[in-house]
């Protein structure tokens, strides 16, 4: 089956994810996850895109970012690779392929989505079994999100900073909302729309994508009367 195109629009978040070559392990030592995560920031501005939230797992890493260019994401995507394949070959004295193929990658609605896929990412390590909460996680924007940390990495999106008139407000608000599981409906809407290259958004939204890119933003419903009211209120036209 060939593979969808991306959804590319500069100025808008996406969600990406890359694993390790049939899920192996890509990080080991400490050396290992801040030399990823150097190369993350050196690429963040070196082709203009804002990390919001990310977390780096043994085996795979999560990014939540906006691009300003074009190819930004991609870019910082080939960087990132490129360099750290290098540095882990030589470290640990092997060659060949270490990512499961291209990223996984999707757009996502800022007002309606973006904190709980920020959420998602830094709750992974804890729906892994590595720690109990979030931030006991030292690899994750977490700290820098819900608690002050400083990271350079990370860029706080306008949807973060509406969650209060100051720093510590929204830190608070932010480390509140962090504490509530999220729910299994939306687990599998984010990790469905990311692996299957569609849209994460509201119907408005998704209107809006189809609008600029003349791209189907969804899978079209399986079975029904496409004439229906509720197909029409399920793709959003009713």
């Amino acid at each position: 089956m060939a593979r969808l195109p991306r959804f590319v629009m500069p100025g808008y978040p996406q969600h990406v994810i890359q694993r390790g070559n049939n899920r192996q392990q890509i990080l080991f030592e400490e050396e290992d996850y801040w030399f990823i995560w150097d190369k993350m920031g050196v690429a963040a501005e070196k082709f203009q895109c804002e990390v919001h939230a990310y977390v780096l797992m043994p085996n795979h890493f999560h990014l939540l970012l906006t691009s300003h260019l074009e190819n930004g994401i991609g870019k910082l995507m080939q960087y990132v690779g490129r360099y750290y394949v290098q540095y882990f070959n030589n470290r640990y004295d092997r060659t060949g392929t270490l990512w499961e193929g291209r990223y996984r990658a999707t757009l996502v609605d800022p007002r309606h989505y973006l904190l709980a896929v920020a959420h998602y990412i830094e709750a992974n390590p804890v729906r892994a079994g590595l720690v109990a909460k979030p931030s006991d996680y030292g690899w994750s924007s977490h700290g820098a999100n819900a608690e002050g940390s400083d990271d350079k990495l990370i860029s706080p999106h306008r949807e973060y900073e509406r969650l209060g008139r100051s720093a510590k407000a929204r830190r608070e608000h932010y480390a509140a909302e962090a504490e509530t599981r999220v729910p299994d409906s939306l687990l599998k809407e984010i990790r469905d729309s990311t692996n299957k290259a569609w849209v994460l958004g509201g119907p408005e939204f998704c209107r809006e994508v189809e609008g600029l890119l003349n791209r189907r933003p969804l899978p079209r419903p399986r079975g029904g009367d496409r004439r229906s009211d509720a197909y029409r209120r399920s793709v959003g036209l009713a």
